[in-house]
């Protein structure tokens, strides 16, 4: 089955407009933007027939052209990545049979969080969509936690049920666990990783729904799907003792660089 990973990208972010481009240093004191570091993490994944960059902005394109990446533009009317990405898979040549979403704002994605993703989506032909979770540990959820506290919004929570079907997904943390949570200790609460893998058919008909009022309310894309009754797999992923962080606030930057520096990741 044919794989192509598309990485959505706009310069014009509500929250940290520009943020494709801020730079991160890595370990070895090398600063990289964060389209590169996400370009650069899609080109791990293994079996995968296409990467490219899809944006509506020339700064972002010009700055993913440098580095060696194939860029699509699409419109600056795309809501979000999932739209953005349904629209690039229509302006490039090739069929494929699963398409990735790796969003431009998780750098530190391993490799085989989209590996394990992919086969998911493989092993369950009657899924359209599948998005992976990752069961947090007492770090991670403290962190969330603190972003809450200090008003800040940081990661996604995602709940499921028995047969790995998505029931929500939010900003704030849930399920609500009154527990304190030492760092090394597993917890109930499952991050959602902000990659998606879709059957064509899925895609391409997500532009044509409006948006639901739990889209709008939390913000998250992935509700739609869930508003018109398409469930969405949740596919567990093993972090393997390696953090992972999305970069959503200008604060989020010293974090991620202090995990690039902890894993020794240039």
């Amino acid at each position: 089955m044919s794989v192509i990973i598309v990485i959505p990208a706009r310069y014009a972010s509500t929250r940290y407009p520009g943020k494709p481009l801020v730079e991160l240093r890595g370990a070895d004191g090398q600063a990289k933007s964060l389209i590169r570091r996400s370009w650069d993490a899609a080109m791990q994944v293994e079996g995968v027939d296409r990467v490219v960059v899809a944006t509506d902005d020339d700064r972002i394109a010009d700055a993913a052209r440098g580095f060696g990446a194939e860029v699509v533009m699409t419109s600056v009317d795309c809501q979000n990545g999932t739209e953005r990405c349904a629209e690039a898979l229509q302006n490039i040549d090739g069929d494929y049979d699963i398409v990735v979403n790796l969003q431009g704002d998780a750098p530190l994605t391993p490799a085989w969080f989209v590996e394990d993703l992919i086969a998911g989506l493989r092993a369950n032909p009657q899924a359209d969509v599948a998005t992976p979770v990752l069961q947090t540990d007492g770090r991670a959820l403290n962190g969330f936690l603190a972003d809450r506290r200090a008003g800040r919004v940081g990661g996604t929570t995602a709940v499921f049920g028995t047969d790995n079907n998505a029931l929500y997904f939010s900003k704030e943390v849930i399920p609500y666990t009154g527990k304190t949570y030492a760092d090394e200790d597993e917890t109930p609460v499952f991050h959602h990783v902000g990659v998606y893998a879709y059957r064509p058919t899925a895609l391409a008909a997500y532009p044509t729904w409006n948006s639901g009022p739990l889209e709008q309310l939390e913000g998250l894309e992935q509700l739609r799907f869930l508003e018109r009754g398409t469930p969405m797999l949740c596919v567990e992923v093993d972090g393997k003792g390696r953090q992972f962080w999305e970069l959503n606030n200008p604060e989020d930057v010293p974090l991620i660089e202090a995990m690039l520096a902890e894993m020794s990741q240039s």
